[in-house]
C-alpha cells in the first residue's frame, strides 16, 4: 500500500505544536471499526494502539454502541455532575455483582473527573489525608499522567521537564529488576526507612504500576507485587495500584494485580473503563479509608452519563461469564510466539520482547530501530507506537476483541516491518 501524506494545512497552522501522535501517522483518519481505522481516502490502517489502550472492546462496538445510541434517542442526562442518574445506579450495580463482589475486593467508587490523571491526583490527595504526610514513593520509569501531582511520581524526564516547576514530595526506587538482579529486592528502600539519617520523610503511600506501560513494557513478578505489598504493610503506607492502561482485562483479568494475589488500599482505573473511548475514570479505595468531607474533591465532568451507559454494558457483555480473559490470554500466547519467532529470526539486531495478556514490547539494542519500524508499519498499513525512555520499545496493544486472524496479519505486519529496517 502506497501512501500519499495528505495535506495536513489546517492542522499546521493552527493546532499547537504539542500534538504528538499524528507526526507519526500522518493521515487523515474518517472512520473506524473494531481493530481497523479508514482514512479519508479510504486507506484501512489495522489498529495495534487502540487509543493508548481506552479502546480495549474496539472502535465503535456494536453492542455498546446500540446502548449509547438507545439512551441517547431517548434524551437520558449527559451532563451531571455527581447528581445520582439511572445510568450512574446501572454502573454502579454492576460494577459491584460483576466486578467487585466476584473478587471479594472491599472498595468504594469515587468519580474524580474524565481521565486517568484526575484519578491520580485524586488517590495521591486522599492518601495524604488518610496518613497526614506527604511524601510519595514511586518506581523508575514510572508514568502518572500529566498534572502536577501526576508528574512528580513520574519518571521520564522529557514529560517532567514539562512542569516548569520543581516538582516535589514524591521519591523514585527501582522498578522490579531495574538493578538487573544484583540487589534483593527492596534492599535500598528498606534501609532508607530504617535509618534516622536517610533523609527520606516517611511516604504516605507508594504507587505502582504492575507493568508498566510508557516506561517500556516493564512488568513486575508477582513475587515482587506480593512483597512491595507486604512492605507497605509493615511500614504503614498505602499502597496505589495505578491501572489506568493495564486494568478492565489487557493483561487477562480484570484487574492486572489480581494474578499477584495482592489487594491495593487504592487503585485507579480509566481509559476503558467507559468501554467506548468515552471519558470516565474511578479512583477506587478501601471502605475506611473514604475521609473525604462533601465537595472536598470535586470536577465539573465527573458525571458522564453517556460513559456510564456503555461501561455498563461493557461489563454485561464482556465480564459477566468470565470469558474475556481466557480469549485475551490466549491471543496473548499467539503474540509471544510471533515476537519469539521474530526475535529468533533476527539475532543481529539484538531483539527481545516481554509482556502480559495483550500489551507486549519489542526492544531493539539500537534505540532508533524501534521508531524505524513503527514508521515502516504505518506505512504497511499499521498503527504500533514506541515506548520506553529512550522510545527503544515497540509496543504492541491492539484491542482485546481482536480476531486471532487480524492478529496474526499485524504480527506479519509487524515481521515485514522489521525486516525492512535490517
Amino acid at each position: 500500500m502506497t501512501i500519499t501524506p495528505p495535506a495536513l494545512s489546517v492542522f499546521e497552522s493552527l493546532e499547537s505544536e504539542v500534538r504528538s501522535y499524528c507526526r507519526g501517522w500522518p493521515a487523515v483518519f474518517d472512520r473506524a471499526q473494531g481493530a481497523r481505522l479508514t482514512d479519508e481516502d479510504g486507506h484501512s490502517y489495522l489498529d495495534f494502539f487502540a487509543g493508548a489502550g481506552s479502546l480495549n472492546y474496539g472502535h465503535n462496538n456494536p453492542v455498546l454502541k446500540r446502548a449509547l445510541i438507545d439512551y441517547i434517542e431517548r434524551d437520558g442526562i449527559t451532563h451531571g455532575l455527581d447528581m445520582a442518574t439511572t445510568a450512574k445506579r446501572a454502573f454502579l450495580e454492576t460494577f459491584q455483582n460483576v466486578i467487585l463482589r466476584p473478587r471479594d475486593l472491599p472498595y468504594k467508587v469515587m468519580f474524580p473527573g474524565p481521565t486517568g490523571t484526575n484519578a491520580v491526583e485524586s488517590a495521591l490527595k486522599l492518601a495524604r489525608k488518610v496518613k497526614g504526610r506527604e511524601s510519595i514513593v514511586s518506581f523508575t520509569n514510572a508514568f502518572h499522567g500529566m498534572s502536577l501531582g501526576s508528574l512528580a511520581v513520574t519518571g521520564n524526564a522529557f514529560k517532567r521537564a514539562g512542569a516548569g516547576i520543581p516538582l516535589v514530595h514524591g521519591t523514585p526506587m527501582p522498578f522490579d529488576n531495574y538493578l538487573d538482579g544484583r540487589v534483593p529486592d527492596f534492599l535500598w528502600f528498606e534501609r532508607l526507612l530504617e535509618d534516622q539519617g536517610s533523609g527520606l520523610n516517611k511516604p504516605a503511600a507508594v504507587i505502582v504500576e504492575t507493568v508498566q506501560g510508557e516506561g517500556g513494557i516493564n512488568v513486575a513478578r508477582a513475587e515482587w507485587l506480593r512483597a512491595l505489598a507486604d512492605l507497605c504493610r509493615r511500614r504503614d503506607m498505602l499502597l496505589i495500584v495505578d491501572d489506568i492502561q493495564m486494568g478492565c482485562g489487557r493483561t487477562g483479568a480484570f484487574f492486572s494485580f489480581e494474578g499477584a494475589g495482592i489487594v491495593p488500599d487504592i487503585v485507579t482505573v480509566s481509559k476503558s473503563i467507559s468501554g467506548y473511548g468515552l471519558p470516565m475514570s474511578l479512583c477506587l479505595f478501601k471502605g475506611e479509608l473514604d475521609v473525604w468531607e462533601p465537595g472536598e474533591h470535586n470536577g465539573t465532568f465527573r458525571g458522564n452519563n453517556p460513559a456510564f451507559v456503555t461501561a455498563t454494558a461493557a461489563l454485561d457483555a464482556y465480564w459477566a461469564d468470565g470469558q474475556m480473559e481466557k480469549h485475551t490470554l490466549a491471543r496473548g500466547e499467539q503474540v509471544e510466539q510471533a515476537l519469539l519467532a521474530l526475535c529468533a529470526e533476527h539475532v543481529r539486531l539484538g531483539a527481545s520482547y516481554r509482556g502480559r495478556g495483550l500489551v507486549w514490547g519489542l526492544e531493539f539494542a539500537d534505540p532508533a530501530r524501534a521508531s524505524e519500524v513503527c514508521a515502516r508499519a504505518f506505512e504497511l498499513g499499521l498503527l504500533l507506537e514506541t515506548s520506553g525512555p529512550r522510545s527503544e520499545v515497540v509496543k504492541l496493544l491492539p484491542p482485546l476483541t481482536i480476531t486471532p486472524e487480524e492478529l496474526d496479519e499485524g504480527l506479519r505486519t509487524l515481521a515485514r516491518a522489521v525486516a525492512a529496517t535490517v
